[in-house]
């Protein structure tokens, strides 16, 4: 299974053919867990052919938040944007590619004017058109262009209770806003999904979220580790350590099984999020039909485009080291097929990778993990310390990983940073010392609920938000 999903893509959306079946509330019925059955699911002839399946468009940068995670920076709308009329070139050639899906984002996409244009050009030419958003004005008036434009899905990024949310989103009131649009998408004939990033705020607030998108009506949850890059980069104190994970990945089981699966919403784990261990066949989506992470899918099985027309295998990847071509100059197909940018990914082995991943049992399937979070750590890919089996490896050796921030981002969208990744000790735990989650009581944050605001308090947030 090799489906790519990131930062900002939506959650990936069964096909649904006319006449589906629907559930008393008269929603579609979830994914059946078929990878095949997902649109940007690989079939055979997929794999006989491989071509890109899912497309993230960034069709402009600005943004109506200002979210202290993002990776774009964005804010302002991009010096040079593509024209409608160039936007729709690019859709006629995405559909010619046998492209099946694409993911409207920003910024926000819906502060682009022709954004319901672009949508349904993309549904008329036969292709499932979706929308990730911040949703701080998705008022009623946008969901019924949307609606209008064919859209299948639209994710609404929610980064934990209210609070939490609304600190790392940069805007108060952002969490409401949020809230009341999902209920507007959920009572319309759209899908209603829901993207998360995972870091040390929202990490503890996770069963509680799980809870409330149960309520909200939401079909799918992706969920990813917040990267350091863009504004991510600027704020270390707010990353994961790789050894969170020892305390993420049971957290997560319990979430998808105690509480999405009885409640209808399917979880759709990241492509950081992994990698094999005792967690795969648990948490990957079709893992009990034989599914489960086969490498990095940028510019084999994913596209990235930007609104200026920046052509890149993954729509997350530094754009200064990974930009093959742009839109607007030339076929986005030769860009794909003959761009180093775009073909190294997808043809990489285990002679590229290095430090622990070059040794490990699953190297050759795995190839490194994500790239994107790879680069945005230590600068280059095939050695990702964002790994579960390489946590429980070091565990055994009484050993653990920590990342050290060593070199500044220079603040320029889809920049980075540099990380160390530093070998020590693991903490001796007391036998009897109760589990907890990034320092909080497990039996607490299993039951703050949805009505909690925020499991930290108010200088907790303002340090792990702290630039430096």
């Amino acid at each position: 299974m090799t489906d790519k999903k990131h930062s900002k893509a939506s959650p990936p959306i069964g096909a649904m053919p006319e006449g589906e079946a629907r559930d008393t509330r008269g929603r579609r019925i979830r994914y059946d867990g078929d990878p095949e059955h997902l649109v940007r699911g690989t079939t055979d002839a997929d794999r006989a052919d491989p071509h890109p399946l899912y497309v993230v468009w960034e069709i402009t940068l600005r943004c109506d938040l200002g979210c202290k995670h993002c990776g774009s920076r964005a804010g302002k709308a991009r010096s040079h944007e593509m024209s409608t009329e160039e936007c729709l070139e690019v859709v006629r050639q995405l559909a010619e590619m046998r492209v099946r899906e694409v993911t409207l984002i920003g910024g926000e996409a819906y502060l682009r004017e022709d954004w319901d244009v672009i949508a349904r050009a993309i549904t008329d030419a036969g292709m499932v058109c979706g929308m990730t958003t911040g949703a701080r004005n998705l008022d009623a008036d946008r969901v019924r262009r949307a609606v209008d434009a064919g859209l299948r899905s639209i994710s609404v990024s929610i980064d934990g209770l209210e609070m939490t949310h609304d600190a790392q989103r940069g805007a108060r009131g952002s969490f409401r806003a949020a809230l009341e649009a999902a209920e507007r998408v959920a009572a319309s004939p759209i899908i209603l999904a829901a993207n998360t990033q995972i870091n040390r705020l929202s990490m503890p607030e996770m069963p509680s979220l799980a809870e409330l998108l149960v309520e909200i009506g939401a079909r799918a949850w992706q969920i990813q580790i917040t990267v350091p890059m863009g504004r991510g980069a600027d704020r270390p104190d707010l990353i994961l350590q790789p050894h969170d994970l020892l305390e993420l990945f049971p957290l997560l089981v319990y979430i998808k099984q105690e509480i999405l699966e009885p409640g209808g919403v399917q979880l759709f784990p990241g492509n950081n999020i992994g990698y094999f261990g005792p967690y795969e066949h648990l948490l990957r989506y079709g893992a009990h039909l034989g599914a489960h992470w086969g490498g990095c899918a940028a510019g084999k099985w994913c596209l990235g485009l930007e609104a200026d027309g920046k052509i890149k295998g993954c729509p997350s990847l530094p754009s200064a080291d990974w930009t093959g071509g742009y839109a607007d100059k030339e076929p986005i197909a030769k860009v794909v097929a003959e761009t180093r940018e775009l073909r190294y990914l997808s043809e990489r082995t285990r002679d590229d990778l290095w430090g622990f991943c070059r040794d490990c049992y699953y190297g050759d399937i795995c190839k490194g993990g994500c790239t994107w979070t790879t680069e945005c750590i230590v600068g280059k890919p095939g050695n990702n310390p964002y790994c579960i089996h390489r946590a429980l490896e070091l565990e055994k050796q009484g050993k653990r990983e920590r990342l050290v921030k060593v070199e500044a981002a220079p603040g320029v969208p889809f920049d980075r940073g540099r990380f160390e990744i530093v070998e020590e000790p693991m903490p001796e735990l007391a036998p009897d010392e109760a589990p907890t989650v990034l320092g909080l009581p497990l039996a607490h944050i299993t039951g703050l609920g949805t009505s909690a605001t925020t499991a930290w308090s108010d200088e907790a947030i303002a340090r792990a938000l702290d630039e430096r």
